[in-house]
């Protein structure tokens, strides 16, 4: 039972992806300790992964916002604020040579 258990929140926590084949394994578990039919067994285990994805992409945007306010607390310039940067640049070394040719 602890085995099972300890998949299931490795799975919940999108610790550990299921393989086919563990799954399958996993389902047989649910069956056999729990007695539970293979559609139950596979309606549970979508549910586990379906929450595990979503756990996952939460915990993947809080620790993008989390990088983004350290490189905001850094002085770290972003993608965006570069390109501009780069393009005025690029604009007052055009500038700068017009001047110098006249």
């Amino acid at each position: 039972m602890t085995n099972l258990l300890e998949k299931t929140l490795l799975t919940a926590l999108g610790a550990a992806t299921l393989s086919q084949k563990k799954a399958e394994e996993l389902i047989q578990e649910l069956r056999q300790k729990f007695n539970v039919t293979e559609e139950e067994g596979k309606a549970f285990l979508g549910k586990v992964q379906d929450m595990a994805k979503q756990n996952q992409e939460k915990l993947e945007n809080l620790a993008q916002e989390e990088v983004k306010k350290a490189c905001g607390r850094m002085g770290v310039v972003t993608q965006d604020e570069f390109d501009k940067l780069k393009k005025k640049v690029a604009q007052l070394e055009k500038r700068l040579k017009e001047a110098k040719a006249d």
